[in-house]
C-alpha cells in the first residue's frame, strides 16, 4: 500500500565554484554567433548571473526560510492563500513556465506566517522543474513542517516550451493539484477549497 507520508525535504548544492560563463560563450559560438560583438560581449556573465538566481532554490534551506515563523494557535478552520505568482524553468528545455499557486491548509495546533508560504513556493520554483513535481513538493513541505490536518495545493501555469516551440499553442494552460490529509479524504474540504479559488480558475 502506498504511504501518504510526506517525503523529506532535500537541499541540493550545485558546484558554485565552477563558472558557467565559459559554457555560455561556447554555446554562442556553436550557435553561429560572435560572443565578442557589442551586443553579446557581456552576455555569458549576464546569463550566469540569471541562471544562478533562477536556480537559487537548490541552495535554499526551507527551515531557514521559515525562520521560526510557526505559531501555536487554537484554530481549525481552513487557511487559504491565493494567487501566489511564480516563475520557473522547465527541466526538459530550460524554457520558462509561469503562473499562480493557490495553497490551503487546515491547522492542527500550529499556523505558519502567511509571508512564508510564497517563500516556500519560491524555494521549489527556483529550480529546474516540472509543474507536477513542484506542486507536490509545496504540499509535502507544508505537511511536514506544521503537520496540519490537511494541505491542498493547486498550480496553474503556462509553458513556453508549448508556446514557443512544439505545438506552439499560445493560450493553453496546465493545472495540477496535490491534496493531502483531509483534502484527500474529505470531499467537503476539497469543495470548500475549490470554491474559494474558483473565480481564479474559471
Amino acid at each position: 500500500m502506498k504511504s501518504n507520508k510526506p517525503a523529506a525535504v532535500k537541499v541540493l548544492t550545485p558546484k558554485q565554484s565552477q563558472p558557467l560563463a565559459p559554457l555560455v560563450q561556447e554555446l554562442l559560438i556553436r550557435l553561429g554567433e560572435d560572443p565578442q560583438r557589442d551586443g553579446l560581449s557581456r552576455t555569458p556573465e549576464r546569463v550566469e548571473k540569471a541562471l544562478r538566481y533562477l536556480t537559487s532554490g537548490y541552495n535554499a534551506d526551507v527551515r531557514r526560510v521559515i525562520n521560526g515563523a510557526l505559531f501555536d494557535v487554537k484554530y481549525d478552520e481552513m487557511v487559504v492563500m491565493k494567487d501566489i505568482e511564480f516563475f520557473s524553468l522547465c527541466e526538459h528545455h530550460l524554457l520558462p513556465f509561469f503562473g499562480k499557486v493557490h495553497v490551503a491548509y487546515i491547522p492542527r495546533n500550529k499556523v505558519i506566517g502567511l509571508s512564508k508560504i510564497p517563500r516556500i513556493v519560491d524555494v521549489f520554483a527556483r529550480r529546474l522543474q516540472i509543474q507536477e513535481r513542484m506542486t507536490q513538493q509545496i504540499a509535502q513541505t507544508i505537511q511536514e513542517i506544521i503537520n496540519p490536518l490537511g494541505v491542498g495545493v493547486i498550480c496553474e501555469a503556462r509553458h513556453f516550451c508549448m508556446m514557443m516551440r512544439g505545438v506552439e499553442k499560445q493560450h493553453s494552460g496546465a493545472m495540477t493539484s496535490a491534496m493531502l490529509g483531509a483534502f484527500r479524504e474529505r470531499k467537503e474540504s476539497r469543495d470548500e477549497f475549490l470554491s474559494l479559488v474558483k473565480h481564479q480558475l474559471d
